[in-house]
């Protein structure tokens, strides 16, 4: 199943065509990847905002920035994932013999698996940056740094519910105790939001 070269080349438009058509490319993990490299460019925006009244904004900017090239990746990497996976899923039984397809069927699903993990990583990350520029930000702009912070957490969510379907019911996993870190990051961030004063 074929995936664009890459999405992040494509414009905004035609992502959201391949998202919303019947072929099996970019889907929910392609998504919260690009809205995690989004959250960190606003983050970036914010702390640039902020300069003259935030010593730690020259910091923050590099981290959003370095978060930012990680995650917009992952779009890719995920639609790639997720076409192989579908694939996989839908091999002709009578084609393979019973070992071979098991096997290929597990390789695809544990890669489907590892993608939005790295998402949700990433997005955690995000959102605990965004949650910390939006205690010290300039006060025009932290509307965007909480912003960003709501939107990493709910493109992390999103990725960790991924890896959860995607593992099924492979109990003792690590990466389902990775899943469970990141929520907490995740529920940490949007805590220290909700704290702050309207």
């Amino acid at each position: 199943m074929s995936v664009a070269p890459d999405l992040l080349e494509a414009p905004l438009r035609r992502f959201m065509l391949d998202v919303a058509s019947e072929a099996r490319g970019p889907a929910g993990g392609s998504v919260a990847a690009v809205v995690t490299a989004l959250a960190a460019s606003l983050v970036a925006m914010a702390a640039r905002s902020s300069r003259d009244c935030w010593s730690g904004a020259g910091g923050a900017i590099a981290q959003a920035e370095a978060l930012a090239a990680r995650a917009a990746p992952l779009a890719q990497a995920d639609a790639e994932a997720y076409a192989d996976a579908t694939v996989a899923l839908h091999l002709d039984r009578a084609a393979l013999d019973s070992p071979t397809r098991d096997s290929l069927l597990a390789s695809t699903l544990e890669r489907a698996a590892d993608v939005p993990l790295a998402i949700a990583d990433v997005a955690s990350d995000v959102a605990l940056l965004a949650a910390e520029t939006s205690e010290a930000c300039d006060e025009d702009v932290r509307p965007e740094a909480l912003s960003a912070c709501l939107l990493a957490e709910a493109a992390g969510r999103t990725a960790a519910h991924l890896v959860q379907i995607n593992l099924g019911t492979a109990e003792g996993d690590p990466r389902l105790a990775a899943v469970r870190g990141i929520e907490r990051a995740l529920a940490e961030a949007r805590e220290r939001v909700d704290l702050q004063p309207r």
